[in-house]
């Protein structure tokens, strides 16, 4: 529901600029006011997992998300929708941060742990995809109120169920301290550092703005790592990277969500604008991405890592993804879906069905049940700067390629297609640089811990 809700928004957008007035620069932070903050405070939150419980921040964003989805449906005017939206994006960032964290202590036994990251990653990339096809069904049959009512039900549902299954646990305590100047440190500049790459599409990269915002994101960064290292009670302990797997885990996936993006936001437009799709027969369009992911990750990619390690995995899957983008960056402005989109789709799908639980598994790898919320915000704070970056740096490269082409006499369907096919490129040339990166830095897994992940969990009755 919170990954969803990143992208239902956006096939949307034109309906909800016509009601409620919104200027063509303003519409932009429809999406943007969401991410700002669920960028932000990811971090903050899954150490406040680790310390008062990560039951409590669960259903606690829950809460917030479920209500400010709601106020979102009922706004009438552009000024309360982007109130509620950020509010929206509070409720995402507390829930995501510590929602990994849970499943590492609710699996501590290294297989049935693989297998529950896989459904994890499953559900998280589904979202994407069904967000697209959600949000132009609802549009189109009800109204864009309801891509927002539609969270009201299901937030009830889950809080119900997370209240009753969920074991209670007290976390950690606030008594030894909080780093109240670190949360403020890392939030400010997590939060202005997502504001600054989303506004490069308006400022440019090279901008005052962009520089001057991007400097001040920089500092805030490094001070916050300073005053990590020094202080008693450190929000985020620096202890959790000094894996070399962890390290290489957040960096490639950073890398490989930034190149996905150039499939899952301007696959959409070229479907929609070059191949004449409409809201609906394009979400059935990308849908084939989800069905792939959902094959691999749901039992079968948890056995692949169970035998050749996360990083045996991972490796083919990244190539995966850097084939398929490649496919795509040559789809011709009088293609067809079955033979231009349809080939690169399958390997997309396969490839990060692949990839996402076995980065999660080396992210998570060296965390302890005291490190696991933070460990889990950073993961997913990763994760939405990669996301941020290729939004903002693939769709700026696509426009400027295509107005490029379109000042050398080219006609409008053969620019556009001609900026995808160069973003789709640097997209593709991403994920081959995290396939480099995975290569050389991370460390594949023994003998003894491929053995050990092979072994059953003992149950309590083969106890007995």
């Amino acid at each position: 529901m919170v990954i969803l809700d990143g992208t239902i928004v956006n096939v949307a957008l034109p309906t909800i600029q016509q009601d409620l007035g919104f200027s063509s620069s303003g519409l932009a932070w429809v999406v943007n006011i969401y991410l700002v903050p669920f960028g932000g405070l990811l971090l903050l939150s899954g150490r406040l997992g680790d310390l008062i419980g990560r039951k409590r921040v669960f259903i606690t964003g829950l809460g917030i998300f479920t209500t400010a989805s709601l106020l979102c449906g009922v706004s009438q005017d552009s000024a309360m929708l982007l109130a509620s939206r950020f509010v929206q994006g509070i409720g995402g960032a507390v829930t995501s941060a510590v929602t990994l964290g849970m499943v590492v202590t609710l699996f501590p036994q290294q297989k049935e742990r693989a297998k529950a990251i896989g459904v994890y990653s499953f559900v998280q990339s589904a979202g994407g995809s069904l967000g697209l096809l959600a949000g132009g069904v609802l549009t189109q049959a009800i109204g864009w109120h309801w891509i927002f009512f539609v969270n009201v039900p299901i937030g009830f549902v889950a809080v119900l169920l997370a209240g009753r299954m969920l074991a209670s646990e007290h976390g950690s305590g606030l008594g030894e301290g909080f780093d109240a100047m670190g949360a403020l440190l890392v939030t400010s500049a997590l939060m202005l550092g997502v504001y600054t790459i989303v506004e490069t599409a308006g400022y440019g990269w090279a901008s005052a703005h962009t520089l001057g915002f991007g400097a001040a994101a920089l500092v805030l960064l490094l001070a916050m790592v300073a005053r990590q290292a020094k202080a008693s009670h450190p929000l985020l302990p620096l202890r959790v990277f000094r894996s070399r797997n962890v390290s290489g885990a957040m960096g490639i996936q950073a890398l490989m969500v930034a190149g996905m993006f150039s499939f899952q936001f301007l696959c959409v437009l070229y479907l929609q604008k070059v191949l004449g799709f409409d809201e609906v027969h394009t979400g059935l369009g990308v849908f084939p991405v989800s069905v792939a992911i959902g094959a691999l990750s749901l039992g079968f990619s948890a056995r692949l890592i169970s035998r050749f390690g996360p990083r045996g995995v991972l490796l083919p899957g990244l190539f995966l993804i850097t084939a398929g983008l490649a496919v795509l960056s040559r789809a011709p402005a009088d293609g067809s879906y079955l033979a231009d989109v349809l080939p690169a789709l399958l390997p997309l799908g396969i490839g990060f069905g692949l990839a996402m639980p076995s980065l999660a598994t080396l992210a998570m790898s060296a965390a302890t049940p005291q490190d696991s919320g933070i460990a889990s915000g950073m993961f997913n704070t990763m994760q939405q700067i990669g996301s941020a970056f290729g939004l903002a740096a693939l769709s700026t490269l696509a426009a400027s390629h295509t107005n490029a082409l379109l000042g050398d006499g080219s006609n409008s369907t053969s620019a556009l297609t001609g900026g995808y096919q160069f973003a789709f490129r640097i997209g593709s040339c991403l994920v081959a640089a995290a396939l480099l990166l995975a290569a050389t830095l991370l460390r594949p897994a023994t003998t003894a811990q491929r053995a050990a992940a092979e072994k059953k969990p003992v149950t309590e009755n083969a106890t007995r």
